[in-house]
């Protein structure tokens, strides 16, 4: 029952978007960010705490206009998530701009397969659709399953309207490597917190636990991994260049390979987070072990 109240309440909420259209609803997210930061705090307290964890240098006012701001960008993509119903190829096509993105064309062409990596960051869902229009290639994209099955299949059908299909993260790592066994590009988001007994780094100064996927699969395909990390503007579009994560001179050891490897694309991340903090989603507990 609950979770067809929340799907219910979901599709109001697309519904309402879609009606009033992408423009109009994304004005709404200063007020919905009022209601969500201030009446209805959900995980407000996390969010505070991973901050003052990043930015120890930063006094509480500044800690609380990056929080407040980072709701608010949260918010604008969740409005343009639920909007993804209606969009058009057109407006998909315009919503991101990519200047190098012949990039992943040029690995794609040397046939190792290619791991696209990304963030929750800007707007996440925008990169892999959008993307795979420009190009004209279709884009296996990773996913978590929500809570919601409702929601997740909701996802799912948006996310597959165009060119990707979609695989499982539930179906295991054999499955992803299979993909990338075919030559096929896989995109995949790998910044949230891993399980307690992965592999260590630094993040902000501090040692947090990562997903090791992408590096192994990296390591054992061949296939380059390519960071793009969607920066929102200030017309709303987004702005995203692709970035190779060097295997130069990596450690012969293999699980040192791994830690340096996964060490690089998370200083890569943290470089963007620092320019932008308020587009990062600081709302899972990423120094909890």
């Amino acid at each position: 029952m609950k979770n067809r109240l929340e799907y219910f309440l979901f599709l109001l909420f697309s519904l309402t978007f879609r009606l009033l259209g992408l423009n109009t609803s994304r004005k709404l997210s200063g007020f919905l960010t009022f209601i969500f930061y201030y009446l209805i705090p959900i995980r407000k307290k996390t969010v505070l705490e991973n901050l003052t964890n990043a930015f120890s240098e930063y006094d509480e006012k500044k800690i609380q206009n990056i929080a407040y701001n980072a709701y608010n960008s949260f918010l604008t993509a969740f409005i343009e998530i639920l909007y993804l119903a209606k969009i058009s190829k057109q407006e998909l096509e315009a919503a991101v701009n990519c200047p190098n993105k012949d990039l992943i064309e040029t690995k794609f062409r040397e046939e190792k397969g290619v791991i696209l990596l990304s963030a929750h960051f800007g707007n996440w869902e925008y990169v892999a659709a959008s993307v795979a229009l420009q190009l004209n290639l279709p884009f296996s994209v990773v996913v978590k399953p929500q809570r919601n099955p409702y929601v997740s299949d909701w996802m799912n059908n948006v996310r597959t309207r165009w060119n990707n299909d979609i695989v499982s993260l539930g179906l295991s790592i054999r499955k992803i490597y299979q993909t990338l066994k075919e030559k096929k590009i896989v995109a995949m988001v790998a910044d949230q917190r891993g399980p307690q007994e992965s592999i260590k780094v630094e993040f902000f100064g501090r040692k947090v636990s990562v997903y090791v996927g992408p590096v192994v699969l990296a390591l054992k395909t061949g296939a380059p991994i390519l960071y793009g990390i969607p920066v929102r503007q200030k017309d709303n579009s987004y702005k995203i260049v692709m970035h190779e994560i060097s295997k130069d001179n990596l450690p012969e050891n293999d699980e040192e390979k791994i830690i340096e490897l996964s060490q690089r694309h998370t200083t890569y991340l943290e470089s963007f987070i620092r320019k932008h903090p308020e587009q990062w989603l600081w709302m899972h507990k990423r120094w909890k072990h």
